[in-house]
């Protein structure tokens, strides 16, 4: 007898369980390997096949058509993850489902044959004999019924401890429990087509909703534009997380952004701009709409909606508008910035990838920023929103990006242990100047009016302060870090021709928060308006300098000046 029959006959429980893990554990391998994700998914899928183990431990006698029915289950769902990580090289998500059915099927089924090699076939054919033959060596589990149960048991509550643990122990909500068990699930077959359906049906639902909501806002009253049958390209590059003082063009000591001061003369670079928030949904419900300090902000996404955004008003010039993002298209913190983005005219989603902890470069959005641009329409607006340098900041750069290792150039207060961390943010920093410096250099290439507009969501800490070592954002102990952005201004020869910015130089110390963005793009783009508000506008000669608000708009008790908090950082 061999070595495998003899394991299998003696092991029962773990064999099968090796059956169950198969069709999860490929799947989450091949993208821990490839450095696509971490090891989170790998380890949920440990997890949450022992699930399978329950019915074949109540009921051995029928253990081989147990789980000879599950596993057929667990094959088919399998497949879809495994063809869309060759195609793709990315884990199958609710975002994938959303592209699938938001795409017109003949270009789709061009893209994927574009991909399609002949040695596909003989991968699902491979993949799918080993499990025959390991479901083929399945055999009872021998023991009393009263281990089995107590076994079974123990699997229920290890894969249900999400949920245990936030609404027993926690004392938190049910939702909250259930939204986390969810989301322990989902790497595992077949939950990440089951729940990743069930999912995507939920935040359909609530972007169709936001959208009707929007299509009774009211346009903008005594509406004008300069110039209106000019071709004009406009682009606006929204980033993540970036902190401007990690960038060697705004002061700092390591040289993060060589590209850009390689364009430095052809550029405005605005160095005294903070964030509202340090969060991405909540900063930009600000920055892309009329929310302010006085209107306390937007309440929830659907009072977002309600009134006339950015890209309301662009419509309303009649830009063709094209929104390209590298951020998560569909979860349920992004809903409000997917259905914003449905507002444009092309949309174009790159990461479909479940988690942020993966390698998604954001180096992909710039063949699609090429062939916007090549668009026939007379006005164009871009909107391209990377995922920066957004945590965990090692998956934000390729290995070639890597140049900082060393301590050279590190506070002193930074620890060994926290130098690996200090580092690969510094090295996405350099590796975001790269792109962002190509998308220029990709505009300037073209003809026409150009204009682009850089700026990132909000900042990050990442062990700026010997007071405060930690990484990350908080808006209830905040530090200047987490809000002050880079805000970098390009415009062609053309642009500059048909506007007076000579004096835009004399502005790049003002201070300034992005909540009041849409002024000033108005103020650039030769848009008026009756609520116009020019004192608002970063450019304009009605400027005027005002307390700038930081904290939840909706809790008036937690909004500080700025000030306030860079007072405090400097003792």
């Amino acid at each position: 007898m061999d070595t495998i029959t003899q394991f299998s006959k003696k092991y029962p429980l773990i064999w099968a369980y090796l059956f169950f893990l198969y069709f999860s554990a490929v799947n989450q391998s091949l993208n821990y390997i490839s450095g696509m994700s971490g090891f989170v998914g790998l380890r949920e899928a440990f997890i949450m096949s022992a699930l399978w183990l329950v019915p074949i431990l109540i009921w051995p006698s029928r253990s081989k058509l147990i789980s000879g029915a599950i596993g057929l289950i667990l094959w088919a769902g399998s497949m879809v993850g495994l063809g869309y990580w060759l195609i793709y090289g990315q884990d199958f998500s609710q975002s994938v489902l959303f592209i699938m059915f938001e795409s017109n099927p003949a270009e789709s089924s061009e893209f994927i044959s574009s991909y399609f090699r002949w040695w596909h076939p003989i991968v699902f054919g491979v993949y799918s004999i080993i499990p025959i033959l390991i479901w083929q060596k399945i055999h009872p589990i021998e023991l009393s019924k009263r281990r089995r149960h107590a076994i079974a048991t123990i699997f229920v509550l290890l894969i249900s401890w999400p949920l245990i643990n936030y609404t027993l122990i926690k004392k938190l909500s049910l939702q909250t429990g259930s939204d986390h068990l969810v989301t322990r699930m989902e790497p595992a077959t077949p939950w990440n087509l089951v729940l990743g359906y069930t999912k995507y049906l939920s935040q359909l639902s609530a972007m169709q909703g936001n959208l009707e909501i929007n299509r009774n806002a009211p346009p903008l009253e005594g509406f004008s534009e300069k110039n209106s049958q000019q071709a004009k390209t406009v682009v606006l590059v929204i980033g993540e997380s970036t902190n401007s003082g990690k960038m060697s063009l705004y002061g700092y000591q390591r040289k993060t952004s060589p590209e850009l001061e390689k364009l430095h003369d052809e550029l405005f670079v605005f160095k005294n701009v903070i964030a509202p928030r340090p969060y991405t949904i909540e900063a930009l419900q600000q920055v892309l709409s009329f929310d302010d300090e006085k209107s306390m902000g937007s309440k929830g996404v659907a009072d977002f909606f309600k009134q006339t955004s950015l890209l309301n008003m662009m419509k309303q010039a009649d830009y063709e508008i094209t929104w390209i993002t590298n951020q998560q298209t569909q979860t349920k913190r992004n809903t409000m910035l997917t259905s914003l983005s449905q507002l444009a005219d092309n949309q174009i989603y790159l990461n479909n990838n479940r988690a942020q902890n993966s390698n998604q470069y954001d180096e992909v959005v710039l063949a699609p920023f090429a062939k916007a641009l090549s668009s026939p329409a007379q006005k164009k607006l871009i909107v391209v929103h990377l995922l920066g340098t957004h945590r965990k900041y090692n998956y934000r750069f390729p290995d070639k990006f890597a140049k900082f290792t060393t301590k050279k150039g590190v506070h002193p207060w930074v620890t060994d242990k926290a130098l690996d961390e200090y580092n690969s943010y510094d090295n996405a920093v350099l590796y975001n100047d790269h792109v962002v410096s190509e998308l220029i250099r990709t505009l300037a290439s073209t003809e026409n009016q150009k204009l682009l507009v850089y700026f990132s969501d909000h900042g990050e800490e990442v062990y700026d302060s010997p007071d405060n070592l930690f990484t990350g954002r908080n808006e209830g102990k905040p530090t200047p870090a987490m809000y002050t952005v880079p805000f970098v201004v390009w415009a062609s020869p053309e642009y500059l021709a048909t506007k007076t910015t000579t004096h835009w130089r004399d502005y790049l110390e003002r201070p300034y928060s992005t909540y009041d963005f849409i002024y000033t793009w108005a103020d650039m783009v030769d848009i008026d308006f009756k609520r116009n508000d020019h004192s608002r506008s970063l450019v304009s000669d009605e400027f005027i300098a005002r307390p700038r608000w930081i904290g939840d708009p909706t809790n008036p008790k937690s909004l500080r000046n700025y000030a306030e908090i860079t007072a405090d950082s400097l003792g």
